[in-house]
C-alpha cells in the first residue's frame, strides 16, 4: 500500500456531541512526537516543571508551535492517515498548577487555550485528513519516573476529576493519560474519565527492567486496572515514554494485549532518567525506530494509533508511517 492509499477508510464525520471511540477499518492515526523535548531543545523555550501550557502566553513560542504542528500535519496528510493531536495540559492538574502559581480558574483557562490552539492549527487540514481527533493530555499527580505508590484510587479519581471536568467543557474527543506508572492511579483516572463522560486511552511507561516503576508487569497493570475499575475501566491502553527495547519484551499476544491501542515510543534507547539529564535532544535512529514499529504492527495488527514521545517529531513520524504503510500493503 502506498502513502496515497494508506488512509482509504471513509472520512470520519463526528457530530459535535460524539467522542472518539471505535476503530475504523483501514484508518491509522498518527500522533505528534515529544512536544516538550522538541520545543525545549530544538527551539530553545524553557519549561517550568515541564509544563507546556504556559507557552500560550509567549507569542514567540506559539509561533514556533504552529510551525512544528504544520510540519507534523503535513507529514500525516502525506501518508493519508488520521491525526490525533494532544493538548499541552500534561501538567495542568491542581498540584502542578499550584506549584506554578495558577488558581484552578486560571488553570482551566489555560486548558481551554491549549485546546483552542490545536483546533486552530489543524483547521486548514480538515479536508486533507480523514479525521482529526483532539485530545486532552493528563499526566500523573506525582513524578512519572518515581513509584508514586502512595496515591489511592479514590484520591486519584478526586484529583484528576478537576482536570477532566475542564476537558469535558473543552469538548475534546478523547483523553490521553500519559506516563502512568501505578495501578491505583490508573484505576482512579479511569473512574474520573467515566464520570466526565470522556473516552480514555491510558498509557503506561516501562523501565529498562520491562516493568512499571511501581513494580507491576504491563500485563498485571492492564488486567488489574480493568478488574478494579470495572465498568469505569479505560476505553483502551497504550505505551509511551519507553523505547521498543524496553517495552517489546513485555508484550505478548493475548486478550490483555488486545486492550493496547496506541504506541508512542521514545527516540533513544537510553534510560529515561539519563535522558532527562542530557539537556539536549537525543533523536536516536528514526529509520531503525520505524522498522521496530513495523515488527510490532505485524504482531499486533489491531493497534491503530502510532506516534512518538521524547526526542521524536516529524522525521520519526514519517519513518514510522512509511514502515506502517509497507506492513499494511503486505496484509492486503
Amino acid at each position: 500500500m502506498t502513502h496515497q492509499t494508506m488512509g482509504e477508510a471513509a472520512r470520519v464525520t463526528r457530530p459535535a456531541a460524539a467522542r472518539f471511540q471505535a476503530r475504523i477499518p483501514g484508518l491509522t492515526y498518527l500522533t505528534e512526537g515529544g512536544t516538550e523535548t522538541e520545543i525545549m531543545f530544538r527551539y530553545g523555550h524553557e519549561l517550568r516543571e515541564f509544563a507546556m501550557f504556559e507557552l500560550m502566553d509567549r507569542p514567540a513560542a506559539v509561533k514556533d508551535l504552529r510551525g512544528m504542528y504544520r510540519k507534523l500535519l503535513d507529514t500525516i496528510a502525506y501518508h493519508g492517515c488520521g491525526a490525533m493531536i494532544a493538548g499541552f495540559d500534561y501538567r495542568a492538574s491542581p498540584d502542578w498548577g499550584a506549584k506554578l502559581g495558577y488558581s484552578r480558574d486560571g488553570l482551566a483557562e489555560m486548558q481551554h487555550r491549549c485546546i483552542d490552539f490545536l483546533r486552530e492549527v489543524s483547521a486548514p487540514y480538515k479536508d486533507q485528513l480523514p479525521d482529526i481527533a483532539i485530545c486532552g493530555c493528563v499526566g500523573p499527580r506525582g513524578d512519572a519516573y518515581l513509584a508514586n505508590r502512595d496515591i489511592s484510587a479514590e484520591e486519584a479519581e478526586d484529583y484528576h476529576s478537576v482536570q477532566l471536568e475542564t476537558l469535558q467543557t473543552c469538548g475534546v474527543d478523547i483523553v490521553w493519560g500519559a506516563t502512568f506508572n501505578n495501578i491505583p492511579e490508573a484505576v482512579g483516572l479511569g473512574r474520573a474519565a467515566a464520570r466526565a463522560g470522556l473516552p480514555l486511552n491510558l498509557h503506561f511507561t516501562l523501565t529498562s527492567e520491562r516493568k512499571l516503576r511501581s513494580g507491576s508487569t504491563l500485563r498485571e497493570a492492564i488486567e488489574t486496572t480493568d478488574s478494579l475499575a470495572g465498568s469505569a475501566k479505560p476505553d483502551s491502553y497504550g505505551i509511551n515514554c519507553s523505547h521498543p527495547v524496553e517495552f517489546e519484551p513485555a508484550m505478548a499476544v493475548g486478550d490483555w494485549s488486545r486492550r493496547i491501542r496506541a504506541i508512542r515510543p521514545n527516540a533513544a534507547k537510553m534510560d529515561k532518567i539519563a535522558l532527562c539529564k542530557l539537556n539536549h535532544i537525543e533523536e536516536g535512529d528514526p529509520d531503525e525506530l520505524g522498522r521496530m514499529i513495523a515488527v510490532l504492527a505485524r504482531r499486533y495488527p489491531h493497534i491503530d494509533i502510532w506516534g512518538g514521545c521524547c526526542g521524536t517529531w516529524e522525521r520519526h513520524i514519517d519513518a514510522i508511517a512509511r514502515e506502517l504503510s509497507a506492513v499494511r500493503s503486505k496484509a492486503i
